[in-house]
């Protein structure tokens, strides 16, 4: 057995459905607040409203300027609303932006988050907040370059998540499919991230199982509560691998991406994913072995196999990624979500000064510059790459 280091994260999870409704008011006595402020966007605002109500006056405000990537101007209108209703908890409902609004309060103030998830995000369940700010000094959007930061801080991990399988059934099939895809990448990361350790990697592979089987099924059955369920599982293991495994070159380029020129955040993750396991996978055979192994078994669950079937591990992770987002009808390119070819020099630079040292492979310029083509162009020259190395 390999020596390793593993930091169990504080958390509460409630999983099950029809959870939200039944037993939010029981974790908000739990944690013995009173003044709860309630974070939603503005669409699923009713919603959260409906949901908060057994706390009746304890929720003292609604904040609903959330916005992707959080902007640092929305975080800071968010904390200056928390401190003129004095709140002493952050009850945020949605998905990853609102998680991400609600650890931007709690970053500077130390509030509890209690975390009701409505997409596949992960993020409720990692200690990693970020922030995104502009200067005028840049020309990526319009006049303006933005920049992702990213951090590591105890104190916007949610004290508690509440996990309701039937919050995301009204989640359209297109952005269940990035999302769950998302939570993929965090699990798939899992495995070369820099703090890796067997029981990070054991929660990875099962959440790829997971997810695997529930995707396709989602897609073809957007009411299907059991695959509904098999998804948020599998994010919540997701969530639980890369919390403590932390972020490798994936997530790297993402959020520079992401941060710089304003693409969404899922469909983002699902369009890289397959470039960075194929430039990866020829260096971390034990770990392309077993997510190739995970994608099968849960392709195998879709297709009907009972439990005790016989997975060979012989999938071949990359194309069977690719297989899936394809059939999830995830955009091929990022060129499709509206990156120039242009500015994939400019991503290049962004993303290498950031590049983990520990990734199985060295990732250079002229490495990057072959993935992120790749991933613009929904070709696969990170696959012939590897191959040539």
């Amino acid at each position: 057995m390999q020596e390793f280091h593993y930091d169990a994260l504080p958390g509460r999870v409630v999983f099950g459905a029809g959870v939200a409704r039944r037993e939010l008011r029981a974790e908000a006595d739990r944690l013995a607040v009173d003044r709860v402020l309630l974070v939603a966007t503005e669409t699923e605002e009713p919603l959260a409203r409906e949901l908060a109500a057994p706390l009746g006056e304890r929720v003292v405000a609604v904040f609903t300027s959330v916005r992707p990537h959080v902007p640092i101007q929305v975080a800071e209108a968010a904390r200056a609303l928390a401190a003129s209703v004095r709140a002493d908890a952050v009850l945020s409902i949605g998905g990853g932006s609102t998680t991400g609004t609600a650890k931007a309060i709690a970053l500077t103030t130390g509030l509890p988050i209690i975390a009701v998830p409505t997409t596949y995000a992960g993020s409720e369940v990692t200690p990693v907040w970020g922030l995104t700010e502009s200067s005028a000094s840049g020309t990526s959007i319009g006049t303006e370059q933005s920049r992702k930061t990213t951090g590591v801080d105890h104190r916007v991990l949610p004290r508690t998540v509440v996990y309701d399988p039937e919050l995301t059934v009204t989640l359209p099939a297109d952005l269940s499919a990035a999302s769950g895809l998302n939570a993929l990448a965090h699990c798939v990361e899992a495995f070369w991230a820099p703090r890796r350790n067997p029981i990070s990697s054991l929660a990875a592979e099962e959440g790829i199982r997971a997810l695997a089987a529930g995707l396709p099924a989602v897609h073809a059955d957007p009411t299907d509560l059991a695959a509904r369920s098999d998804l948020l599982y599998g994010a919540y293991l997701a969530g639980s691998a890369f919390a403590v495994a932390g972020s490798g070159l994936h997530h790297k380029i993402c959020h520079a991406l992401g941060g710089a020129f304003n693409l969404p955040h899922a469909q983002t993750h699902a369009i890289v994913l397959p470039e960075v396991l194929a430039f990866n996978a020829p260096a971390a055979p034990d770990a392309a072995r077993r997510i190739g192994r995970a994608l099968g078994a849960g392709a195998q669950a879709n297709a009907g196999h009972h439990e005790g079937a016989d997975h060979t591990g012989d999938t071949d992770p990359v194309r069977a990624l690719r297989e899936l987002s394809a059939g999830l009808g995830i955009p091929r390119g990022l060129r499709e979500l509206g990156l120039r070819e242009d500015q994939i020099d400019e991503s290049v630079e962004l993303v290498a000064p950031a590049v983990p040292v520990d990734n199985p492979r060295r990732a250079d310029r002229a490495a990057l510059r072959e993935i992120i083509h790749a991933a613009w162009a929904g070709s696969v020259p990170a696959t012939e790459l590897a191959a040539r190395s």
